[in-house]
C-alpha cells in the first residue's frame, strides 16, 4: 500500500485506459506536501506513466482541479510549449477517493538547486537557459481562444485582482508589523501598470518545475497555478528566480541558476522582448509584485504553523520562515525604489 493510491482500483483504471499497461503496478511518490502529489508507476513489463492528485485531506477543491491541470495540458499538447503526452481523467470518486489524471513519463533531470545544475556541463546550462524563455514567448504568443483556454479565468484587471487577494491575505495572516509589506502594497497600487492583453501564465514558471536533458526543455510541469492575466507577472517571477552566483549568500540550499554558466537576466529580457514585443522598461515593478506576492503567501504560511494548523508531524524553522517573509517584502520595496 502507498498513501493517496487505492492499489486495486487504480491499476484496474490503468489497465482500461492504458491497454500497454500490464499488471501488478509500482507506485512511487514522486513529490508530495501541500501541493498536487506525482508519482510515478510503473508496470510489470517496465512500462513507465505519471499518475497526479490531490494532497492527502485537501480541503478546497477548486485549489487542486485535476480537471482544470488536465485541460490545460491537453490543450496545449499541439504547441511549441512541451509538455507531456496526456493519457486520461478520472473524476470517478470510488476509484480513488478524489479526482486523478495520467500523462506520460518524461525521462530527464529536475535542477531543483544548484548542487543539481552544477553537473550539467555549462554548455547545457547556457543551453536550457536559451530554450527555456523561447518557450515562455511561445506561451505568452499563444492566443487562449485559439487552444479553447479562452475560459480559463478573468482575462483583464490580473494585477488589482491579485492585489485585493494577497493584501486580504496578509492583513488576515498578519501576526506582527513588517512595515516593508503596507509601503510596498501601496506603491504596487498606486503604479499599477496597464495591462496590455491576456495570456496564458504559467503562474510558477521556474527550472525546478522543468524536466531537462540534454541542453533542452523536455516538459513544463505544474499547471495548477495556471491562469489568464498580464504575462509580465510570468517574467518578473521568473526573473526573481534567476540568480547570479555569489548574489546570495548565506542559504544551505542556492537557486539553480547560481551554479554558473546559465545566460543572464538582461539576456533573458532582451530575447523576451525580441520575440514578443513587449515594453519592459516596467520589469522591476512585476519582480516586485512577484516578492510581495510570496511574502504574502509565506506570512499564511508561517501563520498556519504558529497556530499548529499545519498538525504536529511537520517540522519548520519558525524563526527562519518569519525572516523569510521580511526579506521578500525588503526585496519588494527595493525594487519599487529604483522605478
Amino acid at each position: 500500500m502507498i498513501e493517496g493510491i487505492r492499489t486495486e482500483q487504480v491499476t484496474a483504471w490503468l489497465a482500461e485506459h492504458l491497454p500497454h499497461f500490464v499488471a501488478p503496478v509500482r507506485y512511487l511518490l514522486i513529490t508530495g506536501g501541500h501541493s498536487n502529489l506525482t508519482y510515478q508507476c510503473a508496470d510489470s513489463e517496465g512500462n513507465l506513466c505519471v499518475l497526479r492528485r490531490p494532497p492527502l485531506n485537501h480541503l478546497l477543491e477548486s485549489a487542486h482541479d485535476m480537471g482544470r491541470e488536465h485541460k490545460i495540458i491537453d490543450a496545449l499538447r499541439h504547441s511549441k510549449v512541451p509538455v507531456p503526452a496526456n493519457y486520461g481523467l478520472c473524476s470517478t470518486k470510488s476509484v480513488n477517493d478524489a479526482d486523478f489524471y495520467v500523462m506520460a513519463f518524461v525521462d530527464g533531470m529536475v535542477l531543483h538547486d544548484s548542487v543539481v545544475a552544477a553537473t550539467l556541463p555549462a554548455s547545457h546550462r547556457h543551453a536550457i537557459g536559451l530554450h527555456l524563455i523561447n518557450i515562455l514567448t511561445e506561451l505568452h504568443l499563444i492566443d487562449p481562444d485559439d487552444v479553447e483556454l479562452g475560459d480559463l479565468g478573468r482575462k483583464g484587471a490580473y494585477l488589482s485582482r491579485q492585489l485585493k487577494r494577497w493584501a486580504g491575505q496578509w492583513e488576515a495572516s498578519k501576526t506582527h508589523p513588517i512595515p516593508a509589506m503596507e509601503e510596498s502594497c501601496r506603491i504596487l497600487t498606486e503604479r499599477m501598470p496597464e495591462q496590455i492583453g491576456a495570456t496564458i501564465v504559467h503562474g510558477d514558471y521556474r527550472l525546478g518545475n522543468m524536466i531537462v536533458d540534454e541542453g533542452e526543455v523536455k516538459a513544463i510541469l505544474d499547471w495548477e497555478l495556471c491562469t489568464l492575466g498580464d504575462p509580465l507577472a510570468d517574467l518578473g517571477y521568473l526573473l526573481n528566480n534567476w540568480v547570479s552566483p555569489g548574489e546570495l549568500e548565506g542559504m544551505e540550499l542556492l537557486p539553480p541558476t547560481a551554479a554558473g554558466g546559465f545566460i543572464t537576466r538582461d539576456e533573458i529580457c532582451e530575447i523576451y522582448a525580441d520575440k514578443t514585443g513587449r515594453d519592459l522598461s516596467g520589469i522591476d515593478y512585476y519582480r516586485a509584485f512577484s516578492h510581495w506576492r510570496l511574502a504574502a503567501i509565506g506570512q499564511g504560511v508561517y501563520k498556519r504553523y504558529l497556530v499548529g494548523a499545519m498538525g504536529d508531524d511537520r517540522e519548520v524553522d519558525l524563526d527562519q520562515q518569519k525572516e523569510s517573509v521580511t526579506q521578500r517584502a525588503t526585496a519588494a520595496l527595493e525594487l519599487l525604489s529604483t522605478t
